[in-house]
């Protein structure tokens, strides 16, 4: 007999991936805020800010939506005591926390992580399968994950 949990089965693991209409998404709003330092600045300082905010807009595209930067989010894992976590492309993880309020719609999902160099998650409807996206839907709204009860009967022939 062995000493392992009944129960011990492996974490549901979710493999996040890139989102280019997020990505353009997020480029168009710091483009357009370029736009708008252009207008109301003149001379080289609405210049400098603007290229700043397009170049901010490309980094932040670069990291959150394409998931190409070292510290861009790969996967998330949840654990059977509800517990879940998100992996990082260098290794690194940190803790996910359901955030209340509108955190969760149809087409995406906000979650609060516990990490020093990221606050906050912000996971699209492309970046996930769909059955995946509500799983982690139930998961933000519920703190856990739906189970088939053990003593439920095995489906019948049709």
């Amino acid at each position: 007999m062995s000493d392992s949990a009944p129960h011990s089965t492996p974490p549901l693991r979710l493999e996040l991936t890139a989102s280019p209409g997020l990505a353009v998404m997020i480029l168009a709003v710091h483009l357009g805020a370029a736009g708008c330092f252009l207008t109301v600045l003149t001379g080289w300082h609405g210049v400098a800010l603007s290229v700043l905010i397009a170049a901010l807009g490309g980094i932040a595209a670069w990291d959150r939506a394409l998931l190409r930067s070292p510290y861009s989010p790969r996967a998330l894992e949840f654990s059977r005591d509800g517990t879940a976590k998100c992996l990082f492309a260098n290794g690194e993880s940190a803790l996910l926390q359901p955030l209340k309020g509108t955190a969760v719609t149809r087409y995406w999902v906000a979650l609060g992580l516990g990490s020093p160099r990221r606050r906050s998650l912000f996971i699209a409807a492309g970046m996930l399968a769909p059955q995946a996206l509500r799983l982690l839907r139930l998961w933000a709204l519920w703190g856990k994950l739906p189970r088939v009860s053990s003593r439920q009967p095995a489906p019948g022939p049709g």
